[in-house]
């Protein structure tokens, strides 16, 4: 039995072209001297009115995500080890739009400032709410996004979440891990402590 062939679509990078200027960062690429709190796979710029909450799998007591809660927006993102040559966001933007669909949500793709993105209005207990799943290829790694709040339908709002995640670092380290993997993790270390 043969493997299946990636289309050449699915397996380009897909980020901005301005990427390695603007962000999202790869460690070599980041400000030495900037204050960042190091959560490990991710440094955030401190800012004022940012809020950070670390998203914890019960099971296994893992840090799976960084929630940060700006602007009347929130902004989950997760890093993941991606291939040195291929990108990961075609191929995860198919599996969230199979997945939302599945649930009884609704999802429409279109072209954002970080290349094509999801809108999607996700059913919860609640109702429904409306978010969007951005991502970002990066060298071997890849940077998912998740918006919600004002960032996921007002343009002001937007804008401000958007430059939140362009300024974030990813630290992939120099181990081997296999592709889709969560990049680890930590408990934040903020600046001169």
């Amino acid at each position: 039995m043969t493997e299946p062939q990636e289309t050449p679509l699915q397996a380009e990078k897909s980020a901005p072209t301005d990427r390695a200027e603007r962000g999202p960062f790869d460690a070599t690429e980041a400000n030495p001297v900037r204050p960042y709190i190091d959560i490990g796979g991710i440094k955030v710029l401190p800012r004022e009115g940012l809020n950070l909450r670390l998203e914890v799998e019960e099971k296994t007591q893992r840090i799976v995500a960084v929630g940060l809660d700006y602007a009347e927006s929130t902004l989950q993102v997760q890093p993941f080890a991606a291939p040195r040559s291929t990108g990961l966001w075609h191929e995860t933007r198919e599996q969230i739009r199979s997945q939302v669909a599945g649930q009884g949500g609704r999802v429409e793709e279109r072209e954002g400032p970080f290349g094509p993105e999801l809108l999607a209005e996700v059913r919860e207990s609640a109702g429904t709410r409306v978010v969007r799943f951005v991502g970002v290829d990066g060298p071997r790694w890849f940077l998912r996004g998740v918006i919600g709040g004002a960032g996921a339908s007002s343009p002001e709002a937007a804008e401000k979440v958007e430059d939140l995640f362009r300024s974030l670092v990813v630290v992939r380290g120099a181990s081997p891990m296999p592709p889709r993997d969560l990049i680890p993790l930590t408990m934040p270390v903020t600046p001169g402590s």
